[in-house]
Parts: structure tokens; sequence; C-alpha cells
């Protein structure tokens, strides 16, 4: 049997990450890599003691289920943290420096995930194309990040 390559290898650890989401529209998984190690994961959902989304927590979720609002409608209400967001928090919780390391993720950064892994120190990202806001990716760059995208 053929080894992984690296980012093979990370990017299937982030989709195992990825089932743990508990998102209704679109399940994300993060992890941060240095030195080829995870020192962080990260999938989407609602902040620590706040219902999951398929419990009814973030009612921003239950009226776009519903079919109340549009898919990109008030985004700005929706308590949910995104999976990159995540895995930086975690680090941080955890007292471990993510300047230097690798994000791998499931889907691009949004905008404002991207403007959050540049000040948190990530120096690289691997992600597939998955997500509407892919002017995340153009940040990034602008910024000096490397971006990768791999084929879903």
């Amino acid at each position: 049997m053929k080894k992984p390559k690296w980012d093979e290898y990370f990017m299937k650890l982030a989709t195992v990450v990825r089932d743990r989401a508990d998102c209704t529209r679109r399940k994300v998984g993060s992890i941060v890599v240095k030195d080829f190690r995870i020192i962080a994961t990260g999938y989407n959902g609602t902040p620590r003691g706040i219902k999951n989304c398929s419990e009814g927590g973030c009612l921003r979720c239950r009226r776009r289920d519903k079919g109340e609002i549009d898919s990109f409608e008030y985004e700005e209400s929706c308590v949910c943290i995104h999976a990159e967001q995540n895995a930086i928090i975690q680090a941080a919780y955890l007292g471990i420096s993510t300047k230097g390391g690798t994000l791998y993720s499931t889907t691009n950064p949004c905008s404002s995930c991207a403007k959050m892994l540049i000040n948190a120190g990530i120096i690289r990202v691997v992600c597939k194309i998955e997500h509407h806001d892919e002017g995340g990716i153009e940040l990034l760059k602008r910024a000096g990040v490397i971006v990768e995208i791999m084929k879903p």
C-alpha cells in the first residue's frame, strides 16, 4: 500500500474532523499543523454550552432550514463558529502558537476566517473550493499566505 503524501494525509484527517460538525447545511473540518504535527482541530458548530444547530441552537439556522430566509441572509446573526476559527481558538485556548502553521480545511476559508488566519500567523492554507465566499482566498494571497487548492 502506497503511503499518502503529507497534504493528502492531513486533508484526510480534516475530513474525519468534519464528521464532528453539527451544521444543518454544511459540515467543515480544519486542522492546524506545524512541523508535520497536528496542533489543533476545528469543525463548524455552535459555541461551547450552546445547543447544537440540529437541536435548534441557532435561530438563523432554524429560520433558514424552514425556508423563512435565504441561505446568505443574516449571516452575521448566526451563532455558529467556522471550522477554521475553531481550530485557531482551540490552539489559543491550549496556549499553542499557530505562528508559522499550515491550515488544512475541507472548504475554502471565507473572508472573515481569512482575516483571522492571517493574524494568527498561518503561512499556508491547503483547502478545497466549496464555499461561496472565494474572497478569502484572494485576501490570504494578498497577505502573502501560500494557498493551495486540492481537487475535491
